[in-house]
C-alpha cells in the first residue's frame, strides 16, 4: 500500500468539485504530457474527450466540461485567474477552436470533440473518461483516466499515485499503525510521528511552511466568501448567505482588510449561539466560493472543503490553542486521517456517497482539533471515529448536479459534528470504546459498496429527484 503525504489530501484546489473538476483537469494535463512524449503537440490535428458515468450525469453542474476544455488548453487551476474562466470557455464555444496545451490552435466543437455520455459507465470506476488524440500522420493516441476522489487520478492499468511511490520511515496504513509507531518511538503526539514521515517528501521546516501556507489560503478563502454578495451560478438561484451572517454577527463593526476582520472575529462575543453561527459562517463562506469556481483548499475533496477551514478557524478564533504550532499540528493530523480513508475506503462521492466526503472531512477535522486540544493519540483516533460514525450512510444527491443543495449546508453540519466529536473524545476513556477508527473505516467502505448508485453523485435519487428544481 502506497504512502500518501498529508499535502496530497489537503491542498490548493478550485471549485466546484475535486472529483468532477480537478480530476478531469488533472487528467487533461496528464494527457497533454503523454502527447508531448509521443509525437508532440505540434503534430496533433484533433483531440477528443468523452466523460462517462457520474462525470457525465452531473458534469455540467460540477464544471467537468469546463475543466476538460481548460485542462486541454494548458491552463493550471492553481494559478488561473478564476474571474476569466467564463470568458475563456465562451471563446472556445463560439470559435469552435482550442489552443491545445497553449501551443497549437486546433478545431474543437463542443458536443463533438467533448461528449458527456450519460448512458454508459466504465467498469473500472464510475468517474471515467477517455481522451483521444489524432496526429497529422493518422496515428491515434487513446488513454483512459479515472477520477478517484480528491483530485487524484488513475488509469485502469496503473494508479497514478503509485508511479512515484514513496515509502515512509514508519508506514501508517491503519489507525492501529499510528498508535503502534507512536508507542514504539516513545512519542507523545501523533503529529510528532507525522512530522517524521513527511520528511520522506520534504524537510520539517518545509512541512511547517506548507501548513502555514494552507492556513493563509484558508483565511483568504473565508474572507472572500464573507465579503462576496450575490447569487451562485448554475440556475438554482441560491443566494450567498455567508456575507449576511457575517454582517449580523459583527453588528456595527467595520474593517478594511483581512487582519482587521479576523481580529473582530476573535474579539466577538463568545456565547454558544454566536460561536455556532460563526462556525457555520466559515463553512458557508468556503463552500459558496467553491460553488462559483473559486480557489479553495481541497480537504479531502471540494464538496467537503468547508469543514476543516471552519474547525481550524474556530480553534484560532475561539480557543487558546491558536499558535502557529497548533495550526501545523492540526493540519498534519487531519491530513493523516484523510489518508487512512483513502487507502482503506474511498474519498469519492461517486464511490461512497457523501459519507466519503463530508463524513471523511468531519473525521479529519475532529482528529486535528483533538490533537491541539491536548488529546492523547487514542483520543485523537476516537474523535475521528465518532465523527465518521455519525455520517455513515450519508448520500450524495446534489440537486441539478450542482455542489450547492444540500452540499453547502452539509459542510456546516460536518464542522459542528467535528467539534462535538472532539469534545466528547477529550472527555472519554478510549480503552472503553467499543468501536475503533479502523472498524468504522471498514464499515464505511462496506456501506459504500451496499449503497445504490442513485445516491452516489448521479443526481438520480434522494433530494435530486424529490425536489422540483423550478421551486428552488
Amino acid at each position: 500500500m502506497e504512502s500518501i503525504s498529508v499535502f496530497d489530501i489537503i491542498k490548493v484546489g478550485i471549485g466546484p468539485s475535486s472529483s468532477h473538476t480537478m480530476g478531469p483537469w488533472n487528467a487533461a494535463e496528464s494527457f497533454l504530457n503523454l502527447i508531448r512524449r509521443e509525437q508532440g503537440i505540434c503534430n496533433v490535428s484533433e483531440v477528443f474527450v468523452e466523460f462517462f458515468g457520474s462525470l457525465a450525469k452531473t458534469g455540467i453542474g460540477h464544471g467537468t466540461d469546463v475543466a476538460g476544455m481548460l485542462g486541454l488548453s494548458g491552463e493550471n487551476f492553481k494559478t488561473i485567474d478564476t474571474t476569466t474562466i467564463d470568458q475563456k470557455i465562451e471563446i472556445i464555444k463560439t470559435t469552435d477552436e482550442l489552443i491545445l496545451g497553449g501551443e497549437k490552435l486546433i478545431p474543437f466543437v463542443y458536443g463533438h470533440h467533448l461528449i458527456l455520455n450519460k448512458n454508459k459507465t466504465l467498469d473500472f470506476h464510475p468517474n471515467g473518461m477517455i481522451f483521444k488524440a489524432i496526429f497529422n500522420n493518422g496515428d491515434e493516441l487513446v488513454q483512459d483516466y479515472y477520477s478517484v476522489g480528491g483530485g487524484f487520478i488513475a488509469t485502469q492499468n496503473e494508479n497514478s499515485m503509485e508511479e512515484q511511490c514513496v515509502r515512509t520511515l514508519y508506514p501508517c496504513h491503519h489507525g492501529n499503525d499510528l498508535l503502534r509507531n507512536v508507542e514504539k518511538l516513545g512519542l507523545e503526539r501523533i503529529s510528532d510521528l507525522i512530522f517524521l514521515n513527511e520528511e520522506s517528501w520534504r524537510t520539517a521546516e518545509e512541512t511547517a511552511a506548507e501548513a502555514l501556507y494552507i492556513w493563509q489560503q484558508i483565511k483568504e478563502c473565508i474572507y472572500k466568501g464573507v465579503n462576496k454578495e450575490g447569487i451562485l451560478p448554475g440556475g438554482l438561484s441560491v443566494t450567498r448567505r455567508a456575507p449576511g451572517l457575517n454582517r449580523k454577527l459583527l453588528g456595527e463593526h467595520t474593517y478594511r482588510n483581512i487582519e482587521e476582520w479576523f481580529q473582530l472575529v476573535v474579539d466577538a462575543e463568545e456565547t454558544f449561539n454566536n460561536i455556532s453561527k460563526w462556525v457555520s459562517c466559515f463553512a458557508l463562506a468556503v463552500n459558496e466560493e467553491n460553488a462559483s469556481f473559486g480557489r479553495i483548499i481541497t480537504a479531502p475533496t471540494n464538496g467537503a472543503s468547508g469543514v476543516i477551514p471552519a474547525v481550524l478557524m474556530y480553534s484560532q478564533a475561539f480557543t487558546e490553542f491558536n499558535s502557529e504550532d497548533a495550526i501545523i499540528r492540526f493540519l498534519l493530523v487531519a491530513g493523516e486521517i484523510g489518508t487512512l480513508f483513502k487507502k482503506n475506503a474511498t474519498i469519492s462521492a461517486a464511490m461512497g456517497g457523501c459519507q466519503a466526503e463530508v463524513g471523511v472531512s468531519s473525521a479529519m477535522a475532529a482528529a486535528g482539533l483533538t490533537e491541539i486540544l491536548g488529546g492523547t493519540p487514542s483520543q485523537v483516533l476516537m474523535a475521528a471515529e465518532i465523527a465518521m460514525e455519525h455520517h455513515l450512510g450519508l448520500t450524495c444527491d446534489p440537486i441539478a448536479g450542482l455542489v450547492q443543495i444540500p452540499c453547502i449546508e452539509r459542510n456546516s453540519m460536518g464542522a459542528i459534528k467535528a467539534i462535538t466529536a472532539a469534545n466528547i473524545a477529550i472527555e472519554s476513556d478510549p480503552t472503553k470504546a467499543r468501536v475503533s477508527l479502523d472498524e468504522v473505516i471498514k464499515t464505511m467502505w462496506e456501506t459504500a459498496q451496499s449503497m445504490s448508485d442513485r445516491f452516489k453523485e448521479t443526481s438520480e435519487g434522494g433530494l435530486a429527484i424529490a425536489v422540483n428544481v423550478a421551486e428552488c
